[in-house]
């Protein structure tokens, strides 16, 4: 299934269930606890006017605390170890690696269906930094840079209700990451990176 029609899929079922009952009560706060997975889109856009540009996948832990301001409705912070990325150019092979951090604040709604499952849909902004960006390959020895990103994120998850105060997730999001890429202070392009993230993790309640 493609990631377009999983995350349409997780928002249809958010979005179809009633709501029966509070499902975080206002006040309440959770912790999670797991990994994330992000996978730029295929086509990254190009650099050196013509040279296409592929940024590669990463898996890193990931934190997400979140505080509810009403019955059900609530604000989110996502955090992450590192990320990690390979960037190729066509042609040229690897021709670096970055590191970045994406924190996002999200405000989220959570569908009680009054059973095990909670579905939830969310949408925030995304601040991404990039730094030790690395130049590797042809261009190697040459000082790569990419410039941090401010973009809209959009969230949709389920949740599975283990406990009183726990919850195991499964969640996916859709991130605006564009990027200016330079070699030597020059810019050669922009890195249009729009990754999904797919994630699991403990959340639990206090």
């Amino acid at each position: 299934m493609k990631k377009t029609s999983v995350f349409a899929a997780t928002v249809a079922l958010a979005l179809a269930l009633p709501s029966l009952a509070s499902a975080q009560d206002a006040g309440t706060m959770t912790l999670g606890l797991g990994l994330g997975g992000v996978m730029p889109k295929s086509d990254n856009g190009d650099i050196l006017g013509s040279t296409g540009l592929r940024i590669g996948d990463n898996v890193r832990p990931t934190v997400t605390f979140e505080y509810f301001i009403r019955d059900n409705l609530g604000i989110e912070v996502l955090g992450a170890w590192p990320f990690q990325h390979n960037i190729h150019a066509d042609g040229m092979g690897k021709i670096g690696t970055t590191q970045h951090l994406p924190p996002v604040i999200s405000l989220q709604y959570h569908f009680d269906t009054g059973s095990t499952l909670t579905p939830f849909v969310g949408a925030g902004i995304n601040y991404t930094a990039f730094f030790d960006e690395t130049a590797k390959g042809a261009v190697a020895g040459s000082d790569l840079d990419l410039s941090d990103s401010w973009g809209v994120a959009l969230h949709a998850g389920l949740d599975y209700k283990i406990s009183e105060r726990a919850a195991l997730r499964t969640d996916v999001r859709w991130i605006d990451i564009d990027s200016d890429v330079k070699l030597d202070g020059s810019k050669i392009g922009k890195a249009e990176i729009d990754p999904w993230v797919f994630g699991v993790s403990y959340v639990m309640s206090f």
